[in-house]
């Protein structure tokens, strides 16, 4: 087992990467010294992996609350239904929240955990690769709106996080994949070492080898650790970890939530911000290439569908949690390995890398 430490001083906790950390209930019940324990997760999820949590925890008031799975559930509903379940319960200040599950389960338990009675601790036990990477880590709570993603939420840090490498083996491929996009992503906006070993080994990363799978989540959460510990509140440099994400957003909004995985559009994006960056004149053609290159090796998709409205992408991204007087803000690369947030950008370069959308065959129904 890894153990990476995310310095927030008095809120800070540790984040641990290993194999078969579920079926150990003594690890589990130390990560928790609560007597009250919600554990939400999913229709999927839970089927799979409760019933160790129920082993850990079945000697304390415990409580389930099973969300319906996909982006699609990232709700006001599904933020109630746990709500309802805690007061039901008669749960107090005292009591934890387990969220087991993806991205859509920590982000709507973490809400509500920031949200009841003015705040409770909450345990993260993401399952999930791209929830072991990115949304895990770093206290971002939400839920989604129609007009626009986690536009409702709140910072609240869990109290520990638990990455099992074991839950990987039961994501589908298409799931594996997009967590993928995440790890990319880090060795794009600041470790240009990791991006070569991410050359390197992207193949066997998709085959789930244990070591190097390892080695790039805690790589991963080693470069988001450091970013939130010098920028917990995103008030500066923790904008750049949004590198791809507007595009992305807007992809996922315009297509629908649910259609498309949030990696997927998270890599679609971050290649149109490379394009954009290419066309400004500030990575070359090669780096363009070698980025593009690694997200279709990792079957991600490249360009957003072909009927998608341009201008529809346009409105989407206005509304985003970046941008600044009016004025779309996006995240832009100098080299890979160096990204920079900017609203300063020609605006037909901007539009010429909206319209050029092309159909795609890379994600899969």
């Amino acid at each position: 087992m890894n153990i990476v430490d995310v310095d927030l001083g008095a809120r800070s906790y540790s984040i641990f990467v290993g194999s078969g950390l579920l079926a150990d209930p003594d690890f589990l019940r130390q990560r928790v010294e609560s007597n009250q324990v919600m554990i939400v997760s999913n229709e999927t999820i839970a089927p799979l992996y409760l019933s160790l949590l129920e082993n850990a925890f079945g000697d304390r008031k415990l409580a389930i609350a099973i969300l319906r799975d996909g982006e699609e559930f990232k709700t006001f509903a599904s933020l109630d239904a746990i709500i309802t379940n805690l007061l039901e319960q008669r749960f107090d200040r005292s009591c934890t929240l387990i969220a087991l599950g993806g991205g859509v389960v920590g982000d709507v338990t973490g809400f509500a955990a920031a949200s009841y009675q003015r705040g409770v601790n909450f345990v993260q036990i993401p399952t999930t690769l791209l929830a072991q990477v990115d949304s895990s880590v770093g206290g971002k709570t939400a839920v989604n709106h129609s007009l626009g993603k986690n536009m409702i939420g709140a910072f609240h840090q869990p109290t520990s996080v638990v990455a099992d490498i074991s839950t990987l083996k039961s994501l589908p491929d298409r799931e594996l994949r997009a967590g993928i996009a995440e790890i990319i992503k880090y060795g794009i906006i600041r470790d240009y070492e990791f991006f070569v070993w991410l050359e390197e080994h992207i193949e066997s990363l998709l085959r789930l080898d244990e070591e190097p799978i390892a080695f790039a989540i805690e790589r991963s959460c080693r470069d988001k650790a450091d970013v939130v510990a010098k920028d917990e509140l995103e008030s500066g440099m923790r904008a750049l970890l949004n590198f791809g994400h507007t595009f992305g957003h807007a992809i996922e909004n315009v297509l629908g939530y649910g259609q498309w995985l949030h990696g997927e559009a998270v890599a679609c994006g971050m290649c149109m911000a490379a394009e954009l960056s290419n066309l400004m004149g500030m990575i070359s053609d090669d780096d363009l290439e070698r980025i593009n290159a690694l997200i279709a090796r990792a079957g991600l998709p490249l360009k957003p569908p072909s009927d998608i409205d341009p201008n529809l992408l346009m409105d989407a991204m206005q509304v985003d949690k970046k941008n600044r007087d009016g004025r779309i803000r996006l995240v832009l690369m100098q080299a890979i390995g160096t990204c920079f947030v900017t609203q300063d950008y020609p605006n037909d370069s901007f539009e010429l890398v909206l319209r050029g959308v092309e159909d795609n065959s890379n994600v899969r129904s």
